[in-house]
């Protein structure tokens, strides 16, 4: 018979053979187990050690030097890859940053995971001053599709799968996942550790449209005789492409794609309207959106960009709340892109009447008088540069090499660039999104190069470059083929503006005269080139994408190009008073 201290020796025995895990590896493991194997984030309190122990079992972990960039990657790598990208911060201020691109996410439909570490919860609900003390879940759940805080470790895997697939399932969006401090220390059993684990099963099943919604679709689609399809971002992130090319190939129906949407098909296919985009929008009758919602972007689907025609609207999307949101939809069609145009295809069968001829005519004459117009302007050397002749260059490099993303943001330098750079292949032009926020360019940058392997040219405005400018650092150090051209015209929209006070500070829209961005870049390793002609453009940024390193062009602009606010000056408000 046992006495009490061998039964205590036997049991401590037993305790030191057994395998224990934390919330750390709890952690690395629920997210391994789910594939997710990159996070992009900024070490420091309470998370330093995880992304080392993350780094230590086959994650890649990329620190950047501002969690708002890094949480800008995530989101960009969600929209690339269908899975959720992983931003990791630190508590308080961190998650303030990184919550910027949260919501971004969010309103943008890209899968994300933002995961904070906290304070302790016995501290923050008494408000009792904790060290970077914040009830973040509740300053999260306005701002993102759902917001979860795991408080004990066998919740782990349950806490990262509910993450999983909030972010992937229906309308994708951005998830907050809240992890106090104390939650990584806490130990458990190994085994019943891997048993917690959750493998997520089916994240983002297909949903199926309702046969009735199609054939509606489908009828009036065919009454049309001036049909538009128009392609958003969401039909870029289906990645249904083939489905989508045969729908509008089958249909003969001219396509107009959003700015993310290019390269679905090629803008230079045949039935491209993007040169187009007045005529079509103002003369159609019957129009078909695919991944694409009707807000600012679109005009709200009402007023003078959409003519005196009336309009039928057929709208696919996977979320039913998006109907009727300005206008009135015809035809709603709600499921996933893929499912949906699928159906469509199907259901049109082998003899579909194509468009009238005139419509085909007309919408074809538009867009080659416009692409004519537009080509001289291409083609001039100027020094210093205009916008025209520096997108010119950059158009031919992206026709001779349609693989490389282009990453694009500026208010004159964005506009322009949508407008001039033909893309050929699908998921390579990102850019400001719906919210037409500056910041995302070397986020993005970096999570492109990380994500697909490809390289990656951002064209940048001046202003815009100077929102995340510190992470070509990042990019030197990663050694990413990662090449920036930022548009210098010495300000925001232009560099002419002057103080009318005449006081001695320069006019709130000015920058230095003459900066040399590409000093920067050089200061990290890279490759810095100042060009001032298109043709030196031309070469520089020809040699930065075969050799791939890190290179950063400072393309000087002449500082009177530009116009106030780019194409959305109508936004800014006017004051009709005059001081006397």
């Amino acid at each position: 018979m046992l006495t009490a201290a061998s039964k205590l020796e036997a049991t401590t025995a037993n305790d030191a053979e057994q395998e224990l895990t934390d919330g750390f590896h709890l952690i690395i493991d629920a997210l391994k187990l789910n594939g997710l194997n990159t996070i992009y984030g900024v070490p420091g309190i309470p998370i330093t050690d995880f992304g080392r122990m993350a780094q230590a079992e086959g994650i890649r972990v990329l620190s950047f030097r501002h969690e708002q960039n890094a949480g800008y990657a995530a989101s960009i790598a969600g929209f690339l890859t269908k899975k959720p990208g992983v931003c990791l911060t630190v508590s308080a201020p961190g998650f303030l940053n990184g919550l910027t691109a949260l919501a971004h996410a969010t309103t943008n439909c890209f899968p994300m995971i933002l995961i904070s570490g906290s304070s302790e919860r016995e501290i923050v609900d008494l408000q009792q001053g904790d060290y970077e003390e914040m009830d973040q879940l509740a300053v999260a759940k306005p701002l993102c599709k759902a917001a979860f805080r795991v408080l004990h470790a066998q919740d782990i895997g349950i806490g990262v799968a509910r993450a999983i697939r909030a972010a992937v399932s229906g309308r994708p969006g951005g998830v907050y996942l809240d992890l106090p401090a104390k939650l990584f220390g806490q130990v458990m059993n190994a085994d019943a550790g891997k048993k917690s684990l959750v493998k997520v099963i089916d994240a983002a099943p297909a949903q199926i449209p309702a046969p009735d919604s199609v054939k509606r679709a489908l009828d009036v689609l065919k009454s049309g005789k001036k049909p538009l399809i128009i392609l958003g971002k969401g039909a870029a992130y289906a990645q249904a492409d083939d489905e989508i090319r045969t729908l509008i190939e089958k249909s003969g129906i001219p396509f107009l794609p959003m700015s993310m949407a290019k390269g679905l098909l090629p803008d230079t296919h045949p039935q491209c309207a993007g040169a187009a985009r007045s005529t079509v929008l103002k003369d159609s009758d019957v129009v078909m959106l695919i991944g694409a919602r009707l807000n600012w972007l679109l005009s709200h689907g009402k007023g003078k960009t959409w003519g005196d025609a009336p309009k039928k609207f057929i709208q696919i999307d996977i979320e039913p709340k998006e109907m009727d949101s300005n206008v009135e939809i015809v035809a709603p069609v709600v499921g996933d892109i893929g499912s949906c145009v699928s159906a469509l295809v199907q259901g049109m069968g082998s003899n579909w009447q194509t468009p009238p001829a005139d419509w085909i005519k007309t919408v074809q004459t538009k867009r080659d008088d416009n692409v004519a117009k537009m080509a001289p302007r291409l083609m001039n050397n100027n020094s210093p540069m205009d916008y025209h002749g520096a997108l010119g260059v950059l158009r031919t490099i992206i026709k001779e090499r349609p693989d490389a993303i282009l990453v694009n943001e500026g208010a004159n330098t964005l506009d322009l660039a949508r407008g001039i750079i033909d893309m050929y292949q699908p998921r390579k032009r990102i850019d400001v999104g719906t919210w037409g926020i500056m910041g995302i360019g070397m986020g993005y940058s970096i999570a492109a190069a990380i994500e697909t392997g490809k390289p990656v040219l951002a064209v940048e405005g001046d202003s815009a470059f100077g929102f995340s400018g510190m992470e070509v650092e990042t990019i030197c150090r990663y050694k990413l083929p990662v090449c920036v051209v930022i548009f210098n015209n010495d300000g925001i929209y232009r560099g002419t503006d002057v103080n009318p006070s005449g006081g001695p500070d320069v006019a709130p829209t000015v920058f230095v005269k003459g900066a040399r961005y590409d000093k920067m870049m050089e200061a990290f390793g890279g490759v810095g080139v100042n060009a001032t002609t298109p043709d030196e453009l031309k070469r520089a940024v020809n040699a930065a994408m075969d050799s791939g390193k890190p290179t950063l062009i400072n393309a000087v602009i002449d500082p009177a190009a530009g116009s106030e606010s780019g194409r959305i000056g109508n936004l800014n408000p006017q004051s009709v008073l005059k001081k006397k």
